[in-house]
């Protein structure tokens, strides 16, 4: 019989640890990437802009997607989210470092988005008639009021369940219960908002009803995906091993696997409606997509996004075991950056595949300053949420 422990100081992160070593490089990485960015933003602005777009959007997912399954735990218990609550609980404290990184998105607003130009706005009946919503000062006000419920959600979910640990009072597991319900609501109504703001409306004159929910499941994804990488990354340590059984793995690589395939449901159903359907207002977002070498980067999601990971994931022997589960899960995050190339950049450039040095410098300095902010906040508390009934 295995002994554990769960007292607060035995499940803290070792300052040895290799994730807790994780935030002095990148900050560093951070730090030195965005200001390398920032001389691409002096050189080519609207490059630049258009490059952060992509980092901001992959690195926020991982926070929202985090809250989102945070707040499905709360809703439905299990033990597979127990061992990842807290690394969930660090991943959504980064929303006010995410915030302030939108700030450049906020100033480069007519860089990035069609709408927000005047000269086209005039010229284009269609983006007049939008204009009640495409406007900068109403943009701006919707993303204030987004991260604004955003980091409310996250105030709450960490704080009570600080409390929790102390043991203040036992309804505070129902009060968690409570506010997942309606948080998971806000949580979807305001992303379906944000992926029409941030990304559908780069191609103003196209529309998809699936597009938040695609996003959404993405997002979701995503957090999966990292907080299966942080905990084979934390099973190094000795105070949290023999909680992460196979059972936990398995339980978390079934949970990845589904959203897999809920990402691939809405990918198709989306093509598979706007492609049959052959109308000249819809069909040119995958027009642009399937010509000119973007072709291929839809072929590397079908494969890399779909078929490989549900190969893998098909293996029980595989989501059994935290090591060999880690390594889908680092192809799945992978697959999921290069989806959002795939959203984005064809918006800016149809007619040929091109990836720029910006691209990779943003994706660096945003996702550095975040892991640094990650790790930083994952030290603040024991590994385990001591005090959940679920534990015990």
């Amino acid at each position: 019989m295995i002994e554990t422990s769960t007292r607060s100081e035995d499940l803290m992160l070792a300052s040895d640890h290799p994730v807790a070593r994780l935030l002095r490089p990148a900050l560093i990485v951070g730090v030195a990437a965005l200001g390398l960015a920032a001389v691409g933003a002096f050189l080519s602005p609207q490059q630049f802009f258009r490059s952060y777009l992509v980092a901001f959007l992959f690195w926020c997912g991982l926070a929202l997607g985090s809250m989102a399954i945070l707040m499905l735990h709360h809703i439905t218990g299990g033990m597979w989210g127990v061992i990842i609550r807290r690394t969930l609980e660090s991943a959504t404290r980064t929303l006010p470092l995410l915030a302030v990184l939108f700030l450049p998105l906020a100033l480069g607003v007519s860089q990035i988005y069609e709408w927000a130009n005047p000269e086209h706005v005039a010229h284009d009946l269609a983006l007049q008639h939008k204009s009640f919503y495409l406007n900068v000062p109403f943009f701006l006000g919707r993303a204030v009021l987004y991260f604004a419920i955003w980091i409310v959600l996250m105030l709450l979910l960490n704080r009570w369940s600080l409390d929790q640990d102390r043991g203040h009072t036992p309804a505070l597991g129902k009060r968690l219960q409570y506010l997942s319900r309606g948080g998971l609501l806000l949580y979807s109504l305001t992303m379906t908002f944000a992926a029409v703001d941030w990304v559908m409306s780069l191609e103003p004159h196209w529309f998809s009803t699936i597009y938040g929910m695609l996003l959404i499941a993405g997002q979701v994804l995503s957090a999966f995906a990292f907080a299966i990488l942080m905990m084979t990354a934390l099973s190094e340590q000795a105070s949290i091993r023999p909680w992460l059984s196979a059972n936990s793995s398995h339980d978390l690589g079934k949970l990845m696997l589904g959203f897999v395939m809920i990402w691939s449901y809405f990918s198709f159903s989306q093509f598979l409606i706007i492609w049959s359907g052959n109308l000249p207002e819809e069909t040119p977002w995958y027009l642009s997509r399937l010509h000119g070498g973007w072709q291929y980067i839809g072929i590397g999601l079908i494969i890399f996004h779909f078929a490989l990971p549900l190969l893998l994931l098909l293996s029980r022997s595989r989501k059994r075991d935290w090591r060999r589960l880690g390594p889908v899960a680092l192809l799945v995050l992978a697959a999921r950056a290069l989806d959002l190339v795939w959203m984005v950049v064809p918006a800016y450039s149809p007619a040929d595949f091109t990836l720029h040095w910006l691209d990779l410098v943003t994706f660096l300095g945003v996702g550095g300053l975040w892991l640094a902010m990650f790790a930083w906040q994952l030290g603040q508390r024991p590994l385990l949420p001591v005090r959940d009934p679920e534990l015990a």
